[in-house]
């Protein structure tokens, strides 16, 4: 027999805690928090759904449950932001052992502990089929040092802040049953675990250097499009600058894939894409060095016109929105 409704609700009120600026937590009909003056409120909220964002044959709860955290911290990090505080609603089916749910639940706060995140409340139902969780998550950001998908200029450069195509090679070795394989650990943690990058979100808010700056969670094709649409620009990427790994490189000869298609399509990469003034780059890099010890790959050019277009050994194509898009697949 699993958890109730009312067991499970006062379980996870036990294990949320108390924190800054909360005003009343779980238990009552709404959360109340106050914001600080002279900063301004973010709020995102993904859902996650089992057979499409993930698998429970292989994705293990404590795993599953970071994960579902760190999507929604990834998407305040992409506007410069702290997050602050979250909701979680679950969809669960009747037979959802009590171990899988405190596992689940132990990893989803463990992902908001490392980031000063507190849980302060959401919804539980009964789901009469699959698995589904949303969250929903609040960051606030100084005024003037919110960054978003607008912005981009011709001449700046296009960044990106890791390398790319990990999380899409973890998937397609999940799928081939080689997820306990310790060889390809990297990868396979990319996919299951992804890691927020919500420092380094910060020190690029605040540095006063960056255009344009969003996640990647559907692939470079998808994600830098939306930046060049928002700000009605165009980019022009290339192939060779694109940051791979030698073990993706491996892995893609294992699953007979293309390196290049998992870093500019496979998505849920959850860096962070930026874009520079060229006469800043260099400035930004030195800074991200010393407060972070991270390095910025350059990965081609904001340019004017329409579309991203990737140059590959001289032959150009467009990309756009070529990465995963829900409800076409």
């Amino acid at each position: 027999m699993g958890y109730g409704e009312r067991e499970l609700i006062a379980l996870v009120r036990a294990m949320a805690g108390e924190g800054k600026g909360l005003v009343l937590g779980i238990g009552d009909d709404c959360a109340a928090f106050c914001p600080e003056p002279g900063r301004l409120t973010l709020v995102t909220s993904d859902a996650l759904v089992a057979g499409v964002h993930f698998d429970l044959s292989w994705h293990p709860a404590h795993a599953l449950g970071r994960k579902a955290a760190a999507v929604n911290l990834s998407d305040i990090a992409a506007m410069g932001g702290t997050p602050r505080f979250a909701l979680l609603n679950l969809a669960l089916p009747t037979a959802m052992a009590n171990q899988w749910l405190d596992e689940f639940m132990a990893g989803f706060l463990a992902m908001l502990g490392e980031h000063g995140v507190l849980l302060i409340g959401g919804d539980t139902v009964a789901s009469p089929h699959d698995l589904m969780i949303s969250v929903t998550v609040t960051g606030e950001v100084a005024e003037g040092e919110m960054l978003s998908r607008k912005g981009a200029r011709p001449g700046d450069l296009i960044m990106v802040s890791g390398q790319l195509g990990e999380a899409a090679a973890g998937l397609a070795l999940c799928r081939q049953g080689l997820e306990g394989d310790p060889r390809w650990q990297p990868l396979l943690m990319a996919h299951l675990d992804p890691a927020p990058q919500v420092g380094l979100g910060l020190v690029l808010g605040q540095s006063g250097l960056v255009h344009a700056l969003q996640d990647i969670s559907d692939g470079l094709a998808t994600d830098l499009a939306h930046i060049c649409a928002e700000s009605g620009v165009g980019a022009v990427v290339e192939a060779e600058a694109i940051p791979v790994s030698p073990l993706l490189m491996e892995a893609a000869g294992v699953c007979g894939h293309s390196p290049l298609a998992w870093a500019l399509s496979g998505g849920e990469d959850y860096q962070l894409l930026l874009t520079v003034p060229a006469d800043k780059a260099r400035d930004l890099s030195e800074l991200l060095r010393e407060k972070t010890g991270r390095e910025l790959f350059s990965v081609g050019r904001i340019v004017a016109g329409r579309g991203v277009i990737l140059d590959e050994a001289g032959q150009k194509r467009d990309i756009s929105f070529q990465g995963y898009e829900h409800l076409k697949g």
